[in-house]
């Protein structure tokens, strides 16, 4: 009988549909079952989105306040993989990212099955990561693989391109300047190669080594000075959702907080940066590696 694999995950944008559709091509290839399933929420957020819209949601996405998805029907009871494509909103697993890995419908079907995990995110997607595999580990599943997409252009400049995409809903070049925002395209079609990976692993029914493959295939790589940014960064994130999500009139709020989040960005960063490269980082690389190591861990 052949192998059951389901990959399930939500997309705004359509991105992270055509990622999963290069990841399991190859499985399909192999003659494996892959069912697909796109999530959708019963309170669509709408792409593309406002800016007042965007900045909203943070609360309950750093809280990890659930929201409703429309009902979905899995094909199977059992699975011999699944794969979850996710995306970080806010140093955290999205909203409907959150909720689906939290749904009971899923959470059934998880229980003592393998996991691949598949992000895409703008940079930074260490604390999501985080919370995302507690999830993962709380339904008993195992997770043997994580593969982090991210847009590889520098901090300033991708935050610029991404916001231009999330408010226009164009996937193109900003003023004829800037690069294309969200992931490279050759890159979405590169992930069929960790396809590849994942179907050798289900011939021979063998999991451990997986992840060690997908690191061997830049599956994931670790940025220092943004892993610094986003372990101050989170910390802050939650102080201010905590604040937002217990006032009545949180308009004031968010929109403190959308100027606090550029001020940080382009002037608060780089000066931690430079006191991080004198004060911290000549002197601690013990530790560094160390908190490196905990990132990469799946279980």
């Amino acid at each position: 009988m052949s192998k059951k694999v389901l990959a399930i995950y939500y997309t705004q944008s359509g991105q992270m549909g055509e990622i999963i559709d290069s990841l399991t091509q190859p499985i399909i290839d192999a003659g494996y079952l892959v069912e697909k399933v796109a999530i959708k929420m019963v309170n669509s957020y709408n792409f593309p989105w406002k800016g007042s819209t965007f900045f909203s949601v943070m609360p309950d996405c750093v809280l990890s306040v659930p929201a409703e998805i429309q009902p979905f029907t899995l094909k199977e009871s059992k699975y011999d993989l699944i794969i979850i494509g996710y995306q970080p909103w806010f140093l955290s697993p999205s909203i409907p990212s959150n909720s689906l890995i939290n749904h009971p419908d899923l959470v059934k079907v998880l229980a003592g099955t393998p996991v691949v995990t598949i992000s895409a995110a703008r940079n930074m997607w260490l604390n999501a990561f985080e919370r995302f595999r507690k999830s993962i580990q709380n339904t008993s599943a195992k997770l043997v693989g994580n593969i982090a997409l991210v847009d590889r252009h520098l901090n300033p400049i991708s935050f610029i391109t991404i916001f231009y995409w999330m408010l226009t809903g164009k996937k193109e070049r900003y003023l004829n300047i800037f690069p294309k925002p969200g992931i490279d395209e050759q890159e979405i079609i590169d992930v069929a190669k960790f396809g590849r990976t994942i179907t050798g692993h289900m011939e021979l029914n063998y999991w451990d080594s997986l992840q060690d493959a997908f690191m061997n295939q830049n599956a994931v790589n670790i940025n220092y000075p943004l892993m610094f940014i986003e372990g101050k960064a989170k910390i802050i994130f939650a102080v201010w959702a905590k604040i937002i999500a217990k006032r009545k009139n949180k308009a004031p709020w968010i929109a403190a907080f959308k100027y606090y989040l550029f001020v940080a960005l382009f002037v608060g960063a780089p000066i931690l940066l430079i006191l991080d490269m004198i004060f911290i980082k000549p002197f601690f690389g013990q530790r560094i590696e160390a908190k490196k190591n905990y990132y990469l861990q799946l279980n």
